[in-house]
């Protein structure tokens, strides 16, 4: 399958927030970064490392319930040998452990608990990552609005967690241009993005690819295939004639097969799926290189024939 052109969805309200973000940062100590313990890389908002300098900062593999184990604590340990990050798992299942958040949170900036001044705490995180369900669990009350839509919060808040801590929320923000399309797929599988925002078919087919390649015993399970073929759309065939998704004259509605695997792989009930490791990460921030000395090169070379056009027109006036 050919990787389309970049997903790219940056309401404006996105572009605000990032500015604001930018201005309030050097007041901050701490920021936590939520992102989906699914597509840890993909939800990674490369603003935040620009951001942040090298202030400390805790990275919340939310949703980890639905997420592969065994892969989530592979990217636990990458993360933390990065410079001045530290790495928690999260999930619904798991709010009374929201505690060992605020304790990481103070043991990073010692020097101001029980002092009267508080650790300012900015969070941040993509759309419908879970992040105003973090914050509820964090504040202990229900404060920030959640829905499973992209992009509920749209304004600044500022919550208080404890004497020691102030939280300052953010609302979910992508970057204006995704631009490994890798992530854009595994975005938009996940609900990052919204779904009127690309070719959902073309995104379940490249997710098919990959669970085909990586998750092949969850498919047969749950579609209740015995040989799983080994291309997409032969998947689709196959999994939508076990489903009796048929049309007029014996067809397989496999767009109607392609909803039905994202939205199974979205709710959890194709089983616990990551969609990408660390040694993909690695991978891919090549191709990411890659794609940008492309971009520049033929940046460079549109300036070039930009300047012999013009030599050119003033060569003819002569």
């Amino acid at each position: 399958m050919d990787i389309k052109a970049n997903i790219q969805w940056f309401p404006g309200h996105m572009n605000k927030a990032r500015n604001e973000i930018k201005e309030i940062m050097p007041e901050m100590d701490v920021v936590i970064e939520v992102i989906d313990a699914r597509i840890p890389y993909s939800s990674e908002n490369p603003m935040v490392a620009a951001l942040r300098g090298h202030k400390p900062v805790i990275k919340i593999l939310n949703k980890a319930d639905l997420a592969d184990p065994e892969q989530t604590q592979a990217w636990i340990e990458y993360l933390e040998t990065q410079d001045q990050v530290k790495a928690i798992a999260f999930d619904d299942n798991k709010a009374n452990d929201v505690h060992k958040i605020v304790e990481l949170c103070k043991r990073l900036i010692p020097n101001k608990v029980g002092t009267g001044r508080q650790i300012k705490v900015l969070i941040m995180g993509i759309p419908n990552v879970g992040k105003s369900t973090l914050i509820n669990a964090l504040a202990g009350r229900s404060i920030a609005k959640t829905g499973d839509e992209p992009a509920v919060t749209k304004s600044q808040q500022l919550i208080k967690i404890d004497n020691d801590i102030m939280l300052y929320d953010t609302p979910g923000m992508l970057w204006p241009k995704i631009e490994n399309p890798n992530s854009g797929y595994r975005l938009a599988a996940t609900g990052g993005i919204k779904d009127t925002a690309f070719d959902f078919d073309d995104v379940a087919s490249y997710t098919a690819e990959y669970l085909i390649q990586a998750y092949p015993e969850l498919l047969k399970a749950r579609y209740k295939i015995d040989e799983l073929p080994a291309t997409d759309w032969a998947f689709f065939e196959v999994a939508g004639r076990s489903r009796g998704l048929l049309k007029k004259g014996g067809i397989v509605d496999t767009y109607r097969m392609s909803e039905i695997l994202i939205n199974e792989l979205r709710s959890g009930t194709l089983g616990r799926i990551t969609l990408e490791t660390p040694k993909m990460r690695e991978k891919e921030l090549l191709l990411v290189e890659e794609l940008r000395a492309q971009a520049e090169a033929k940046k460079q070379a549109r300036e070039e024939e930009k300047k012999l056009r013009k030599k050119r027109a003033r060569k003819n006036r002569k």
